[in-house]
């Protein structure tokens, strides 16, 4: 019992040193840049932190000028930040997964019932450990990571596509055309991502609501089980509201995020 409760701390302190060391890096480069530039008695003086992070983003930002988009550049930078979200995502979606699938089911006592998000959070890892709110990490990681990278692929080319067939219209309406192209490539970019991921969320969410804690935390497994008894449909399940939520939801986060880009004066070719 030690043996087993010392390797799963081990495997929680690695994750949580990955997780660290990736999401620290982008703060890490721009520390090292001020160290570097800024004790040379000449070339780059960087006025702050800030003014280092928007000078890497104009002259390091990853993207290619002119021309159409660029998979090599799209899928792995879309996949990565897809990871990184996955951390974050994870537990999160446990406790709201848990707390929704409670509110329907009769079978759940009420002294077993959750009180509130932090009340989920406080028995799970009772329970289960700290590594319990973490279960589904791996799903969670493979749905972001592909989603991701399917999302920013179909709306890149959307908007590429868009752009070019009306980049003859007047700068008057401008400003509406932008609006259009937004709501229609962060629509479908949504569409897509649920539509490519939607049995990775199925396995997840089935891993994360499963109250036996030696159940399979494979997806694959889990699907493979769901189609030998659903068929192709079963996979799918909830493909309908996801599908209403998605165009909606995503085409208001980039028109919402083009629009911060242009406040923040931060050029989008």
């Amino acid at each position: 019992m030690g043996e087993s409760s010392g390797y799963k701390e081990y495997v929680a302190g690695l994750v949580a040193g990955v997780a660290t060391v990736i999401i620290g890096h982008p703060f890490d480069t721009v520390k090292v840049k001020l160290q570097k530039h800024n004790t040379e008695a000449h070339g780059i003086t960087y006025r702050s932190g800030l003014h280092c992070t928007s000078r890497i983003l104009k002259t390091e930002g990853g993207g290619v000028q002119g021309g159409g988009p660029q998979l090599q550049v799209i899928i792995p930078s879309a996949a990565y930040s897809g990871a990184l979200i996955s951390f974050v995502l994870c537990p999160s979606e446990l406790l709201k997964c848990r707390m929704q699938v409670q509110g329907t089911d009769s079978m759940v006592p009420k002294s077993s019932r959750y009180g509130s998000p932090l009340d989920c959070a406080l028995k799970t890892i009772k329970t289960e450990g700290v590594t319990g709110i973490f279960r589904g990490g791996c799903t969670t990681l493979l749905r972001e990571s592909a989603g991701n990278a399917v999302f920013f692929s179909v709306y890149e080319y959307v908007r590429y596509y868009m752009h070019s067939r009306l980049k003859a219209a007047s700068s008057y309406h401008s400003h509406l055309i932008d609006m259009g192209i937004g709501i229609v490539s962060g629509g479908l970019g949504g569409v897509a991502f649920w539509s490519a991921v939607l049995p990775l969320d199925v396995a997840k969410t089935i891993i994360q609501t499963a109250p036996d804690k030696s159940s399979s935390r494979n997806p694959f497994q889990i699907l493979s089980s769901i189609y030998r008894r659903a068929g192709f449909k079963g996979c799918y399940t909830g493909l309908g509201p996801t599908i209403v939520r998605a165009f909606p939801a995503n085409a208001a986060a980039i028109v919402t995020w083009e629009l911060a880009i242009k406040i923040l004066g931060i050029k989008h070719d």
